[in-house]
């Protein structure tokens, strides 16, 4: 056996904890296993896996190598899997982070409509706001919101999200309505995170950046909140497209002039830079650049940019 059939059947004994299971899912003889393993072992000079009676339990050094070989082993089924049979049926795991607002709102007839396309593949969407680790944790692909890509990622811009400042008609009626960011100070502010001290960034009429820093009246990590909030009267918040374009088409809240812009944010999706795009994978990407360029039915889509999926660009 080759090197990575060794591997391979490492990563077989370590996810299902245990020799004779791996065994039974290959059809060979537990001996011929083991046999393998003490190979293994041997021709790296250490114990990967403790298993003395009673105790069954990866060395250090054994979970250092299934952390990379997983992802070897991975890439060879994926390239057996794309290679072998062009016309095969797609299938295999694909696990997305997507932000919980956006996902929901937004990209949830996408999300299903893939699943539909592709029954076999096994979709696992984690729907949270966290910039997860790419580099880490078992994802495939993320989709983030932000002015900045941060962390060592490889990154496609998908689309772009305009974002508002807005406030009730009631609450502006009240106190007033802001023309300059310095105003913003004597106002209630809602806050998106968990930030005590926050900063709001505005572009001038001249194109220049202007930071104001406050300290909020509410801070929430759901946009859903703060929206209900701002149309409840509560105070000012920024809100993306996706979230505020019906309430401010339908009157609930007053988008404030534009001399208070405030500057787009991108949609990425990325993966991490060891990560290369098997087909499950590129059909993904595919399908949910096609899904920013169509119309929403609850209110106008964010921007999108034509983008090609062929060149992923490493982020800064």
């Amino acid at each position: 056996m080759g090197q990575i059939e060794d591997l391979q059947l490492f990563t077989l004994i370590v996810d299902n904890q245990g020799i004779s299971r791996a065994a039974e899912k290959l059809n060979i003889a537990k001996s011929a296993v083991s046999r393998r393993l003490n190979l293994l072992e041997q021709r790296f000079a250490t114990r990967l896996i403790d298993r003395k009676p009673g105790t069954w339990e990866l060395t250090a050094t054994g979970r250092e190598l299934y952390q990379r070989a997983i992802r070897l082993v991975s890439d060879m089924d994926d390239i057996a899997n794309d290679f072998t049979d062009i016309s095969q049926v797609l299938a295999g795991p694909l696990n997305i982070s997507v932000p919980q607002d956006f996902g929901i709102i937004y990209l949830n007839p996408a999300l299903i409509a893939f699943k539909q396309n592709y029954p076999e593949i096994q979709l696992m969407v984690d729907f949270d706001d966290r910039t997860v680790d790419m580099a880490r944790e078992n994802y495939d692909f993320a989709i983030r919101i932000t002015h900045k890509i941060d962390g060592d990622v490889i990154a496609t811009r998908i689309g772009s999200s305009r974002h508002h400042l807005c406030a009730s008609p009631a609450y502006l009626a009240s106190h007033g309505t802001p023309q300059k960011p310095e105003d913003l100070q004597s106002h209630d502010l809602l806050h998106f995170g968990a930030a005590r001290r926050a900063n709001w960034e505005f572009i001038d009429e001249t194109g220049k950046p202007e930071i104001i820093s406050f300290q909020p009246i509410v801070n929430s990590n759901s946009g859903t909140f703060l929206l209900k909030a701002a149309i409840s009267g509560l105070g000012i918040v920024i809100l993306p497209d996706f979230i505020c374009s019906p309430a401010i088409t339908s009157g609930e809240l007053v988008s404030i002039p534009p001399d208070l812009s405030v500057p787009e944010w991108g949609i990425f999706l990325v993966h991490a830079e060891d990560r290369r795009l098997n087909r499950r994978m590129r059909l993904f990407a595919q399908e949910m650049t096609t899904a920013c360029l169509q119309k929403h039915p609850e209110g106008r889509l964010p921007e999108v940019v034509n983008v090609d999926l062929s060149e992923m660009v490493e982020a800064e």
